[in-house]
């Protein structure tokens, strides 16, 4: 039943299944509670319900806070003591077009017009800067086109006209959240488009009981929201695995060769297939990894990327697994040469037997039924919202080649005998240093998908950040990586806590891409230095057991850290270094 969740979306009967799917979701568990205050400018009941679904659907236990019918505005900016006491760690601001306060009178010329457009914008700002008292991420709708026009197609293009106003307001809200860290737009305008505004809204349920869009369209909503706060707390998925034969291209390479397959704009089906070449063309570039897990002869299947209309090349794929082993099998080669969870890949085969297969036997991979249709393939991906991403760094356009230089790396190292030898010639050099407000995105999409090497897989939102790096409290450190091969990016982060003399560590993270070339010891040379200028004594290292983080069980050891036998849970070991005892580890890592 939890299927029902997944697109296609049938709306109609995840609300009369709600119940149902709710139990059965209730029965997982759970990887962190998460309290969510919604803002609502009409009716949210309903809404609140099926969220609920999505997010434990997502991995989360939520629980709600909801405002009041039409509340949004005096909650945000006047506030009261159920939502302070709430303390929510999300904020979603539910409001449509129903809510703008005003629209231009036809009577107004353009700068009266101008200054209502001003003063609706301000009134949202003071909304949001007033709600960064919760130091959380806010999720705030944009606006949907209004049902009816009264200068009909004028209404888009004329000063006075609704969907102007509401078109130029969309573009305000946009460019705010481009300055503004913890806001998240949810895209209704899209939404409404993409339903259709007659399945948006239903003017019954809107005079009859404030529902400003229609029950039919409330799953889709849910849906969407819960995209964005799943990729705000680092649950998106990080490639994407591909089948070939009549998945990248039409037909069978092996038995119809290279000329034979369909791909290109000659036939409509050619045309489609190159469109779906060009959607994980465009994931790769923004950060997508993509591999492919084929039954096929290898060197056949890689000759299908030189057809001279395929827009993907071989050298896309940072892993290429086509032989004849069971698909699961090469899923399975494909997350470890990666170095990723089976929960970060996302599977595409139009053969019905392979995808049930590679479920039942990787339950954690997610394979979308896409069927055997070209056509929807793009909208399985797009619209389950496996690669919904709240922001683009620099590290994300970049992650494909620190993979790629990765694998060089790993072809060198197999021509050296000792190891210590290969980590000498590879010519590291680390920056380590305090946060800075360039990184801070970064540093927080890295505290929210980093599960394996973490001590305590703490998660922070952007706004906790910020405060962490502007807080004399701490000791907030990155650390990047480069070398011969190329620049591995932002890839650790520490972050101590200063009580009395004492740091103790609350967060203690690096991305597996570069395990076991001694970062870890580099990092904590640079905290080691931090605390002696603050002339504290101890470290105090603390390690939380979660279902993946069992490879840093034994860090603090690693480090000299001496274990502190308290009366701690099974699942948490406290470990100490008294500063003065610290020994320095020769590594081969130059730090800048």
């Amino acid at each position: 039943m939890i299927k029902l969740l997944d697109y296609p979306f049938n709306n109609g009967m995840i609300l009369r299944k709600r119940k149902a799917i709710r139990k059965e979701l209730l029965q997982r568990q759970y990887a962190r509670e998460i309290r969510v205050a919604v803002l609502g400018g009409s009716t949210t009941n309903e809404l609140v319900n099926v969220i609920e679904l999505y997010l434990l659907k997502q991995g989360f236990l939520p629980s709600f806070y909801e405002s009041e019918y039409n509340k949004y505005y005096e909650d945000a900016l006047f506030g009261n003591e159920e939502l302070t006491a709430f303390n929510p760690e999300i904020i979603y601001i539910h409001t449509t077009h129903e809510n703008v306060s005003e629209f231009p009178a036809f009577h107004m010329n353009a700068e009266e017009s101008e200054m209502v457009f001003d003063n609706e914008l301000f009134r949202f700002k003071s909304i949001w800067e007033s709600l960064k008292k919760y130091n959380c991420p806010i999720v705030q709708n944009n606006f949907d086109l209004p049902a009816n026009r009264s200068l009909g197609n004028l209404d888009c293009y004329d000063i006075h006209g609704k969907t102007y106003f509401l078109n130029k307001l969309n573009l305000g809200f946009a460019k705010e959240a481009q300055i503004n860290n913890s806001l998240y737009i949810n895209d209704i305008n899209y939404l409404c488009a993409t339903i259709g505004l007659e399945n948006w809204f239903d003017k019954n349920i809107w005079f009859t009981a404030k529902y400003a869009i229609s029950f039919d369209a409330i799953p889709t909503l849910a849906n969407n929201i819960v995209n964005i706060i799943a990729s705000i707390l680092g649950k998106s998925k990080k490639c994407l695995v591909l089948d070939l034969d009549n998945t990248c291209w039409g037909g069978v390479i092996g038995d119809d060769g290279l000329n034979g397959i369909k791909l290109g704009n000659e036939t409509a089906a050619g045309e489609a297939y190159m469109a779906f070449q060009q959607y994980a063309k465009e994931l790769k570039s923004r950060g997508v990894i993509l591999a492919v897990s084929s039954k096929n002869d290898h060197e056949i299947a890689k000759e299908g990327f030189t057809h001279s209309d395929s827009v993907l090349s071989f050298e896309d794929f940072t892993s290429f697994k086509a032989n004849w082993e069971p698909k699961y099998l090469n899923i399975e080669k494909i997350a470890s040469e990666i170095n990723i969870g089976l929960d970060s890949l996302v599977f595409i085969d139009d053969n019905a037997v392979e995808r049930n297969i590679v479920e039942s036997q990787l339950p954690a991979v997610s394979v979308p039924n896409v069927g055997d249709n070209i056509l929807s393939f793009i909208d399985y991906i797009e619209k389950n919202g496996y690669f919904e991403v709240g922001s683009l760094s620099d590290d994300d356009i970049n992650r494909n080649k620190f993979y790629s230089d990765n694998q060089e790396r790993a072809k060198e190292q197999a021509v050296f005998g000792n190891y210590q030898d290969f980590l000498t010639s590879l010519n590291m050099n680390a920056e380590i240093k305090p946060f800075e407000d360039l990184y801070i995105e970064r540093i927080t999409q890295l505290i929210n998908k980093t599960n394996q090497f973490n001590v305590t897989t703490k998660r922070y939102t952007v706004s906790e950040v910020e405060s962490i790096n502007t807080s004399e409290s701490f000791i907030p450190l990155y650390g990047k990586l480069a070398d011969k091969f190329g620049d591995n990016g932002l890839i650790s982060i520490v972050i101590g806590e200063i009580v009395e003399n004492k740091c103790i560590v609350d967060t203690w993270l690096m991305s597996c891409r570069v395990l076991k070339r001694d970062m870890e010891f580099a990092m904590l040379e640079v905290l080691v230095q931090e605390c002696e200028k603050r002339n504290l004594h101890e470290i105090i290292g603390v390690f939380i057991k979660s279902p993946k983080n069992n490879m840093v069980a034994n860090l603090f050891a690693e480090f000299g850290f001496e274990e502190v036998l308290e009366n701690e849970e099974a699942d948490r070991t406290k470990w100490r270094l008294e500063l003065k005892e610290y020994r320095k580890k020769e590594i081969t890592i130059k730090i800048n």
